[in-house]
């Protein structure tokens, strides 16, 4: 997936990167406004697709090795890489929505996994804790820590909660590309991996499952689900390493203000 060497961001890239994700941030913020039981997946797609254009940028995934649609839209058993369709979401469903900006010749990526309506204790536990994973990984992202540290803190965190790891697909270096070195896995041993420096920027994406962590891909050749057809959750946030503290160079903001307004 991710090819070549480590990029390192000069801060002026970084700039450029931190408005393509500004960007990404308020098109999340548009797609949550909209995430509700009875809206289908390919509304939510036409709109993400429709304000990022609008704003001068373009959807990073429509097209990317023939992708067809601008977000990654994956419910309930499905991890990631779902297609949009026009079956409507329904009370208890999950959705993870996954998006990607390319802005200024550099992209920003990230997701968020909605709850529809009311869901299970358990699966909202699920979404709960897949998200508390994404910071516990971030905090690893400083310089001198290696990728083997965002990897275990993530696995660590929810591995002894009983959920299952997806091993199959990671997190990854992103910037001029949408997938750069290094790669980033949500399970690893500390110390290990490339050494992370000043400048590198990563998108780093818990994908997390309630049962098992085992996954199959549909005869389409995208979509990935869980082999035991149970939920997975998915959180991703473009970050930067950085000296002492990662930059969360995406935000939740938008999708968090749209939800608290329903």
């Amino acid at each position: 997936m991710a090819t070549g060497v480590i990029q390192y961001k000069t801060e002026e890239e970084i700039d450029l990167m931190r408005a393509a994700a500004q960007l990404l941030a308020r098109a999340h913020g548009e797609v949550a406004s909209l995430v509700r039981e009875g809206a289908t997946t390919r509304q939510l797609d036409s709109r993400a697709e429709e304000f990022i254009r609008d704003h001068g940028a373009f959807p990073s995934f429509k097209g990317y090795n023939n992708f067809p649609h601008s977000l990654c839209l994956s419910p309930n058993s499905v991890v990631v890489h779902g297609f949009a369709t026009d079956e409507p979401l329904r009370s208890g469903d999950i959705l993870s929505v996954d998006c990607g900006v390319l802005l200024n010749g550099y992209h920003a990526d990230s997701a968020y996994t909605y709850a529809i309506g009311e869901v299970s204790a358990e699966v909202q536990r699920l979404l709960t804790e897949t998200k508390a994973s994404l910071y516990k990984g971030i905090e690893q992202a400083v310089s001198g820590n290696r990728v083997g540290d965002i990897s275990y803190a993530i696995q660590n965190y929810v591995g002894p909660k009983g959920f299952g790891v997806v091993r199959e697909l990671v997190g990854h270096g992103v910037g001029a590309k949408l997938h750069e070195k290094p790669e980033v896995p949500n399970y690893g041993k500390r110390g290990s991996g490339p050494k992370l420096q000043v400048g590198m920027t990563l998108a780093i994406e818990p994908m997390i499952t309630l049962g098992k962590k085992d996954v199959v891909q549909e005869k389409d050749g995208w979509t990935i689900r869980t082999r035991d057809k149970k939920p997975a959750a998915h959180f991703e946030h473009t970050v930067v390493v950085r000296k002492d503290r990662a930059e969360i160079l995406t935000s939740f903001e938008f999708i968090e203000q749209a939800l608290s307004s329903k």
